[in-house]
């Protein structure tokens, strides 16, 4: 639920404790959803609360400037762009800035939910097989 580490991080760290890919997975991706409805609808405010305040400000201008950069290049295809832009396991690329872009493009819960919410399942994915190993993962089901 942490931001810039959400589920990434939270799939390495479980790995590295030695805990189950599936609880591991199961877990990340739900602590990941759990703040992106909050995000979706009160990011705006949150952002114009904070500006008001001298050492918020300057961060939270880069911020503004950083989602509507992402939602500029992604306002065409929005959907599926959503998606996979926050199942790309890249710096940057995850559900809360993925959530701050789909406010940015006035984009209703009911349909940029879903887009991050296979976007995260995407990532727990790459992430899962890459942490744990994908023959790792795949032995479960062979």
């Amino acid at each position: 639920m942490v931001p810039l580490v959400e589920l990434r991080g939270a799939v390495i760290l479980g790995a590295a404790l030695g805990k189950p890919w599936y609880e591991v997975f199961a877990i990340s991706i739900v602590g990941n959803l759990l703040p992106i409805p909050f995000i979706i609808l009160f990011i705006k405010r949150i952002l114009y609360m904070l500006k008001r305040f001298p050492m918020f400000s300057g961060f939270i201008r880069w911020y503004e400037d950083r989602l509507v950069r992402h939602s500029q290049k992604y306002a065409n295809l929005s959907f599926w762009a959503l998606a996979l832009f926050v199942g790309i396991p890249l710096p940057g690329t995850g559900a809360w800035t993925g959530a701050g872009v789909a406010a940015i493009l006035n984009m209703r819960l009911r349909k940029a939910f879903p887009a991050i919410a296979i976007g995260v399942l995407i990532a727990g994915v790459i992430m899962t097989a890459g942490a744990y190993g994908a023959i790792g993962v795949l032995r479960v089901f062979l």
